[in-house]
């Protein structure tokens, strides 16, 4: 959803991704969270945001990404800072110490 702390470019960014993703079948609603989301990393990248989250700031570009990690079904859909931040949040014990593919497995068995 369009914001009053974006300028006129990020307006025109969020319409762009907005429609990008509906030209790709997604909902209106999966759209307008894809821009936003899209468009307030881009700003935290920029300097533009008030406080950005270390993944908007350390992470590529979303546009250079493009999509690499936008799901969560494929095997190397996210980060191991994603997965470490989820395993913490359900409590798996030893997560220090796993590696990206022990977390993956952790963090799915958890989930069942």
């Amino acid at each position: 959803m369009p914001q009053q702390a974006w300028g006129a470019k990020r307006e025109r960014q969020y319409e762009h991704i907005k429609e990008s993703e509906k030209k790709q079948g997604r909902s209106t609603r999966r759209a307008k969270q894809i821009a936003a989301a899209t468009v307030n990393k881009e700003r935290a990248r920029k300097g533009e945001a008030k406080s950005a989250s270390r993944s908007s700031t350390r992470d590529i570009s979303s546009g250079r990404r493009g999509g690499l990690r936008s799901g969560t079904s494929r095997p190397r859909g996210r980060t191991k800072e994603q997965l470490y931040n989820e395993a913490k949040r359900r409590g798996i014990k030893g997560r220090s110490r796993m590696n990206k593919a022990q977390l993956q497995r952790a963090v799915a068995a958890k989930s069942r």
